[in-house]
């Protein structure tokens, strides 16, 4: 059975791990173990020909699937695509999705879900570059 575990926690950090992704097996989710307070993110894995059983939309938040391994097709509302290792994908609000692994070894995800718009700035946007102590 899948768990997480909460590796190191600090103030301002927390650090968890849900072990070897080739042997993850099945749906995770670690906001309260990582104590998120901005999106939800989650682990998944399909064995070969496995679907997720329903199609599912969000209301308020996005989703991003980042496909670690495997291929697959995958589903929003009625456009089909083709997706692999590497893939990544964004479904907005009150669209459904669903997604199948179609390849020989089990397709392993991410996926992370937060507030649709809510993303003000990012990346060099929303950073202080700063001197400190390198302790690596």
């Amino acid at each position: 059975m899948n768990e997480i575990n909460v590796k190191n926690t600090g103030a301002k950090f927390a650090h968890a791990t849900v072990g070897t992704l080739k042997a993850f097996d099945g749906k995770l989710f670690v906001k309260e173990a990582t104590g998120a307070s901005s999106c939800e993110i989650s682990f998944g894995t399909l064995p070969s020909g496995a679907e997720v059983p329903f199609f599912h939309s969000h209301r308020k938040n996005e989703e991003n699937y980042v496909i670690l391994s495997g291929a697959g097709r995958f589903q929003v509302d009625d456009d089909v695509f083709d997706i692999a290792e590497g893939s990544v994908i964004r479904v907005s609000t009150g669209a459904d999705r669903n997604l199948k692994c179609t390849s020989k070894e089990p397709m392993v995800y991410i996926c992370i879900q937060a507030a649709e718009g809510s993303l003000e700035e990012c990346t060099a946007g929303d950073a202080d570059i700063r001197e400190h102590k390198n302790l690596l």
